[in-house]
């Protein structure tokens, strides 16, 4: 079988392997607030029916976007507008819609921005492409005039130090709906990270400074929680682990990877009975990702236990609870970001340049997001890993051809976090045979100077690798997080 990700487009969809059930999250929640200036309902009668139908369509999208929707109503005035802003702060959204039908005044939204503390979002869609202008009168006009307001919106959001942000289109008018549809998914990461329980086990690689992060910048800046966690909670699970539940989970394993002959099955039953272990540590602490290191010395048991980390990690990641080695915990932020926003996301570093076909070779040996794999994933058995002690079973592939981005998690000099991204063209070629997930990414220009520019952003040196063009989602999911944005 395949484990792909079957949604070919992504658009609103979460990657799901048919024979691992995908974790469960709490969707966005959207808050959705229509409005128009109540003093001209008397002097048009036919106005508001007409903008209360077009609310009526656009919650009903928003519906359809896989997200819980706080409808608070039509507002015509600032008394209204206050009404709207208390039910909406009580209701702890993700995002904020602000639906401008018509023209209407900025005291009449400000105190919805303010009061909810949370990002907000000012969409203007007239009723069609343009006016029929021998046949429209006034109150007709006043339709198409949700554009008016935006700027003055803008203005005192500017004046009040809330950020702007805005769609303006038709209400039919598929393109704006994309763009739209882009903050959401970016709602869908802002819910995951507010809302996410890291996992850190075990210490950071020696020598890493890049690794290294503040662990109290992912509760201020994001809203999560850092689970610290010893090996010895993940070896007494694996210790109370059955013959059967190894077994279990061997064949679960045979349906998913193509065993390479390499596979020592000694090594592939500890890996098995690692992976369950793994299993009960993320239920115990309702864990969303792990990022975890063990140096070890002698094959004693900590070491063991590292070693036989990278089946359970990799069915972790392609549930959808990222979980990566090297104590890399602001590229597993990275991971479950994109993965939020339905591209997967493979753990990844700079492997090798070709400069002959103008590609850069990433990946990483461990855990991979099985679910972004071009092919059946493989499992190989190492007698060593590469800058690591133990030995045991590794996954190998390439991601699917096609368009890819990079995102990373940077913590610049003040300590602020950051995301980072650049999109590339995943292309077929030869690729190292050697237990790591390796891909030839072309960036459409020489692979030394997209170093350079990379480099230069600030970025350590992992990152995830999601499927799809989304630089914009990221863009925008920066902004619903309130970090910096860079991309290259």
């Amino acid at each position: 079988m395949n484990p792909n990700i079957e949604n070919e487009s992504m658009s609103d969809t979460t990657p799901t392997l048919s024979v691992i059930d995908q974790k469960r999250r709490r969707r966005p929640r959207i808050g959705l607030v229509a409005g128009g200036l109540g003093t001209y309902w008397p002097q048009f009668p036919g106005l508001l029916p007409q903008l209360q139908e077009s609310a009526r369509y656009v919650s009903e999208r928003f519906r359809g976007m896989d997200a819980e929707v706080v409808d608070a109503g039509f507002i015509s005035d600032a008394h209204e507008g206050a009404v709207a802003a208390e039910s909406l702060r009580r209701a702890d959204c993700d995002l904020i819609v602000l639906f401008l039908t018509t023209y209407l005044s900025s005291s009449m939204v400000l105190p919805i921005a303010q009061r909810a503390n949370t990002p907000v979002l000012v969409i203007d869609l007239q009723p069609s492409e343009k006016m029929d202008h021998s046949a429209f009168d006034t109150g007709a006009w006043l339709a198409y005039c949700g554009q008016c307001p935006v700027p003055e919106v803008g203005n005192v959001f500017r004046r009040a130090g809330i950020p702007f942000r805005s769609v303006s289109g038709w209400l039919r008018q598929e393109s704006a709906w994309e763009r739209i549809g882009r903050w959401v998914r970016a709602a869908h990461v802002r819910a995951a990270l507010r809302e996410a329980r890291h996992g850190l086990m075990g210490h950071l690689y020696p020598g890493m400074l890049d690794v290294s992060t503040d662990l109290t910048l992912l509760p201020v800046t994001f809203g999560s929680h850092v689970e610290v966690l010893e090996f010895d909670d993940l070896r007494v699970r694996v210790d109370e682990v059955t013959e059967a539940q190894t077994r279990d989970r061997m064949e679960l394993a045979r349906q998913i990877f193509t065993l390479d002959e390499s596979v020592v099955e000694e090594d592939f039953a500890w890996g098995a009975r690692v992976s369950v272990g793994l299993d009960r540590l993320i239920e115990d602490f309702e864990l969303d990702s792990l990022a975890y290191y063990h140096r070890g010395l002698g094959g004693e048991q900590h070491e063991r236990l590292g070693a036989g980390m990278i089946l359970g990690a990799s069915l972790l990641t392609a549930r959808g609870i990222p979980a990566t080695g090297e104590y890399e915990l602001r590229t597993t932020v990275a991971q479950l970001a994109t993965h939020a926003a339905g591209a997967g996301g493979s753990f990844c570093e700079i492997q090798a340049l070709n400069f002959e076909d103008g590609v850069v070779e990433m990946g990483h040996d461990g855990p991979a997001h099985l679910a972004v794999s071009s092919g059946d994933p493989l499992l190989r058995g190492l007698g060593v890993y590469h800058g690591k002690r133990g030995w045991g079973v590794s996954v190998e592939f390439d991601v699917r051809h096609g368009p890819v981005t990079l995102l990373g998690l940077g913590q610049d000099r003040d300590g602020s976090l950051f995301f980072v991204a650049s999109e590339g063209t995943v292309v077929p070629g030869p690729l190292l045979q050697i237990g790591n997930t390796t891909s030839r990414v072309d960036f459409g220009r020489d692979p030394g100077e997209w170093v350079d520019d990379w480099a230069s952003t600030g970025i350590g040196h992992h990152w995830s690798l999601s499927v799809g063009s989304r630089a914009a989602d990221y863009r925008a999911a920066a902004s619903l997080l309130g970090i910096d944005y860079r991309q290259v």
